[in-house]
C-alpha cells in the first residue's frame, strides 16, 4: 500500500581537516549517532554521507516538509558535530551554522535544505545530488537540459507522460526579505526559463513539477549564505532531490548533463569559476580547494524505507569525464585572476578587495586636459 513520505535532507560544513578538504571520521560518527538516537522516533530511516567537507543528512518520515521537530534534529546533529570539530581542532567548525539558537527549521539558519512529501509509487527511485564549492545556481543548466531539452532527454519526445513538459519554480535569490519566485512552463515558456537561469547567482530553480500529473520531480536548496550572514562565510554547496523513471526523467536522462562540467560559481574562497565535477560519494577537495564537485546518490524509496546507496558518479565512464573536467579546470586556473576567471565585484565572497577598490578610490584624480593644454602640455 502506498503512503505519504516525505524525503528530507539537511546538510552542512560544521568542520574539516587540513582546510576545506573533509570532514574527520569521528565527525561523521557522531552526525550519525545523533540521527540514530534522537530521530528513532519519528524518523523511518537516513543515510549519511559527505562531500567535499560537507555532511548530509537524508532522512525520510511522515511529517511532512519544514518539520520543526526533523529540523531540530538535524541542527542538534550538526552543534553536536560542532563539538566534537572544536576538540579536533577541525578548520572552520560550525561555520555553516549561523545562528546561535534553533527556531523552527533550519531555513535561513546556514544548512541547505531540499525537502519533498509525495505518495511513493509502486516503485519509486530518486537521486540525491550533493555539491560542495559552489552555490544553487550550479543545478539551473542540468536541469534545464533533463527537463526542458530533448537533446538530453529523449523522454520528452518518447514518452506520454512526460508529453505536457514540466513547471518550473524559480527563486529570485538576491530578494532577502521573503521568498520572491515566479513561475514558468516548459516547453511554452522556454525561452523566458532560459533568460532567467543565464543568471545562476541570481535565479535558482527551487522546484519542478510534472504538468501532466501535477506531481513534484525536483528540489533544490536555494539559501544563499552571504545574504544570510551579510558577509563570507562559505560557499552555499547545495543539495537536490530529484524523482525519476516514469512520469520523471529517466535516472540517465538526469545524470547525463552533468558530463559537460559546465563552469559555476566557486573554487577557492567561493569566488572564482571552475568546472563542475561529479565525483564518488565521500569524496574529499583538492586542486584549488576544488574544483567544484557534486556527487550523486541513487535510491529507491519504500514505505519510508531507503534501499543501499547506489553510487551514480563512480562508474568508469565518469573517470573519463573527471579527466576532461580536471583540463577545464587547469585552463581557467591558467587565467588566475583576470576577467572571467574570477567572480564579478557583487558576488566576491571576500571582503579584502572591496576595502582596496574603497582606497584606491579616493586617490584617483580626474585630469584636467584645459589647464595642461593651457600650460603648454
Amino acid at each position: 500500500m502506498s503512503m505519504r513520505t516525505t524525503l528530507s535532507i539537511i546538510k552542512a560544513d560544521i568542520g574539516a581537516i587540513g582546510g576545506h578538504i573533509a570532514p574527520s571520521p569521528e565527525l561523521v560518527e557522531a552526525v550519525r549517532n545523533h540521527v540514530a538516537v534522537h530521530g528513532k522516533d519519528f524518523v523511518i530511516d537516513f543515510n549519511i554521507s559527505s562531500t567535499g567537507d560537507d555532511i548530509a543528512i537524508l532522512c525520510t518520515h511522515t511529517r511532512g516538509v519544514d518539520d520543526e521537530k526533523v529540523h531540530k534534529m538535524a541542527w542538534d546533529a550538526f552543534t553536536t558535530g560542532t563539538q566534537i570539530a572544536k576538540q579536533q581542532g577541525l578548520y572552520g567548525a560550525g561555520q555553516d551554522l549561523l545562528k546561535d539558537s534553533f527556531s523552527g527549521n533550519v531555513r535561513g539558519m546556514g544548512p541547505a535544505v531540499a525537502e519533498m512529501e509525495f505518495e511513493e509509487r509502486p516503485n519509486e527511485p530518486f537521486l540525491m545530488f550533493a555539491a560542495d564549492k559552489t552555490d544553487p545556481g550550479a543545478y539551473n543548466l542540468p536541469l534545464y537540459l533533463a527537463f526542458a531539452d530533448p537533446m538530453y532527454c529523449p523522454g520528452l519526445m518518447l514518452s506520454p507522460k512526460m508529453k505536457d513538459g514540466f513547471r518550473f519554480v524559480i527563486m529570485d535569490v538576491n530578494h532577502t526579505e521573503g521568498d520572491r519566485v515566479i513561475e514558468l512552463n516548459a516547453p511554452d515558456d522556454l525561452y523566458d526559463i532560459a533568460a532567467l537561469l543565464r543568471d545562476n547567482q541570481r535565479f535558482v530553480i527551487e522546484g519542478i513539477y510534472s504538468r501532466t500529473t501535477g506531481e513534484q520531480a525536483a528540489a533544490v536548496s536555494t539559501s544563499r549564505l552571504h545574504n544570510i550572514a551579510g558577509k563570507y562565510t562559505g560557499k552555499d554547496d547545495p543539495v537536490m532531490l530529484v524523482r525519476t523513471q516514469n512520469q520523471f526523467p529517466a535516472t540517465g536522462e538526469m545524470l547525463a548533463p552533468f558530463s559537460i562540467g559546465h563552469y559555476v560559481a566557486g573554487f577557492m574562497r567561493g569566488s572564482h569559476v571552475g568546472p563542475l565535477m561529479p565525483v564518488p560519494r565521500n569524496s574529499t577537495t583538492s586542486f584549488f580547494d576544488g574544483p567544484p564537485v557534486v556527487s550523486a546518490s541513487a535510491f529507491c524509496v519504500q514505505n519510508g524505507r531507503l534501499t543501499s546507496p547506489a553510487d551514480a558518479f563512480a562508474h568508469p565512464f565518469w573517470d573519463h569525464i573527471r579527466d576532461h573536467v580536471s583540463q577545464k579546470a587547469i585552463e581557467i586556473r591558467r587565467q588566475g585572476f583576470s576577467g572571467a576567471a574570477m567572480l564579478g565585484l557583487n558576488e566576491l565572497e571576500y571582503t579584502g578587495i572591496m576595502e582596496k577598490l574603497d582606497r584606491l578610490e579616493t586617490e584617483f584624480q580626474v585630469r584636467d586636459h584645459k589647464s595642461a593644454e593651457a600650460a603648454g602640455g
